[in-house]
């Protein structure tokens, strides 16, 4: 195995659930050894409350986490969920890591995302995993080629 153990959340749409798997899998088989909190079909979500899945299950396992991993897919900017996600995690100091599924386009883009995610990187599992751990920092655009740096000043509260 690779380095040590990380803790990750993978926020992503309900359709890209079994991308979820398929991330776990990738970076498994590439000697990459990650906890996941994320909630898919394999630890699902059963609560009805919005309130409640914010407070007493997504906040938790955000802030078990040492990294937002986020899936971007064509329906991941439309998910005010990710969104949530993705700025309780800047709240929070986590490290936010976007990743670009196959058929990902720009337009993709989560809105908090593009604002907070400290690298977006491709399909690979150890550009990923080098992402996770702080080792890149650089924007990869859904075609592959680097995204130019942005001057943008953080604030956490």
């Amino acid at each position: 195995m690779n380095g040590e153990l990380k803790n990750i959340f993978v926020s992503h749409v309900h359709e890209d659930d079994a991308l979820v798997q398929s991330l776990r899998d990738l970076l498994g088989n590439n000697g990459h050894q990650v906890r996941d909190s994320s909630i898919d079909s394999l630890n699902p979500n059963n609560a009805h409350s919005d309130d409640y899945i914010k407070s007493g299950i997504l906040a938790p396992s955000i802030a078990w986490a040492s990294t937002l991993v986020v899936l971007i897919s064509p329906e991941t900017h439309q998910s005010d969920w990710v969104n949530w996600e993705i700025e309780y995690a800047e709240k929070q100091g986590k490290r936010i890591v976007g990743v670009w599924v196959r058929g990902g386009q720009e337009a993709d883009m989560p809105e908090n995302l593009d604002l907070y995610a400290d690298a977006v990187v491709g399909w690979q599992a150890d550009r990923v995993m080098d992402a996770i751990n702080g080792d890149i920092s650089n924007w990869t655009r859904a075609d592959g080629t680097l995204r130019a740096p942005r001057e943008i000043t953080r604030y956490s509260c």
